[in-house]
């Protein structure tokens, strides 16, 4: 009886071990990725996002927002990998962008920046989203755009895109949904609207399949080549480049045969130009004699 209530005990923290382990595996590969179906706050949330100032590419379809900050590495990579797969399954990706306030009196916004968020929150160019993003942060100077520190107005918008930020996360943390950048908000198939704080690429593909998007986007095909082009033979007096006729060469004297010499009184002739043949016959050269032996006191000599 004693072995049986031992083996009993172990088999029960075998069992707790085992479903505890099992549990951890699946929050950590799976469950925490997941995205926050909002059941809370919806139609406040809906409220802030339909009057923020967004940008976008077009696309048409489902609309689905990404917020993030400029310096932010992870919004970044989600828009330069994701945007197009989720244009593909029919979803408009909605880009709206703040500029940090200063925290602990470090400042984490830079006078271009907030300038430039300033500058599109208030004309919506998408063109100039993409110029910003595509330059590096410290090679951004906002050049021909007008400064939002110093101006009233500029100065108003960037602080609202900051309090837009702040009551977003507010309402998602009283909804039960985490924060983090890319902040992503969208509604599935069937209206309920969902919310990721997907820094982490995991989190990813519960987006795609909510919209059926593709996993992967097939690259732009290629344009045939049409026929080709034939060379075109420049015409002396049309402006084209033209090239030296190639040179009229004589005739090549045969190998071990030298040229004569010019006789006194005729004139060289110039390359290009065929020498003319004398009319003197040539005196064959007699071939020279054979040595002959000649004989010494000891040995023969050649």
């Amino acid at each position: 009886m004693r072995r049986f209530l031992i083996w009993s005990a172990l088999a029960v923290v075998i069992g707790l071990a085992l479903a505890g382990g099992g549990y951890w595996a699946y929050w950590n590969f799976y469950a925490r990725f997941q995205p926050v179906t909002i059941s809370r706050n919806q139609a406040e949330i809906q409220r802030l996002l339909d009057e923020a100032s967004w940008v976008s590419g077009g696309g048409g379809g489902e609309p689905l927002y990404v917020i993030g900050y400029r310096d932010s590495a992870s919004t970044q990579r989600y828009e330069r990998e994701e945007t197009e797969k989720l244009r593909a399954g029919g979803v408009e990706a909605r880009v709206i962008v703040y500029a940090r306030p200063d925290r602990e009196g470090q400042v984490q916004s830079t006078p271009a920046e907030r300038a430039t968020v300033a500058e599109l929150w208030l004309s919506r160019d998408w063109s100039l989203y993409q110029r910003w993003t595509a330059t590096p942060s410290r090679n951004w100077t906002a050049a021909g755009i007008p400064a939002a520190d110093g101006n009233l107005a500029r100065s108003a918008v960037v602080e609202a895109s900051r309090q837009f930020v702040v009551r977003l996360n507010a309402l998602l943390r009283d909804a039960g949904a985490p924060t983090g950048y890319p902040l992503v908000i969208w509604r599935d198939r069937d209206g309920f609207m969902k919310a990721c704080a997907c820094a982490d690429s995991r989190s990813w593909a519960f987006i795609r399949d909510d919209f059926s998007a593709p996993d992967v986007v097939a690259p732009s095909v290629v344009a045939e080549p049409g026929p080709a082009i034939p060379p075109t033979v420049p015409t002396p007096g049309d402006g084209t480049p033209e090239s030296l006729p190639y040179p009229t060469l004589g005739p090549i004297p045969p190998a071990g045969q030298a040229i004569p010499p010019a006789q006194p009184g005729t004139t060289p002739a110039t390359p290009g130009t065929a020498r003319p043949r004398s009319t003197t016959p040539r005196t064959p050269t007699q071939p020279t004699p054979p040595p002959q032996p000649t004989q010494s006191e000891d040995t023969t000599f050649f």
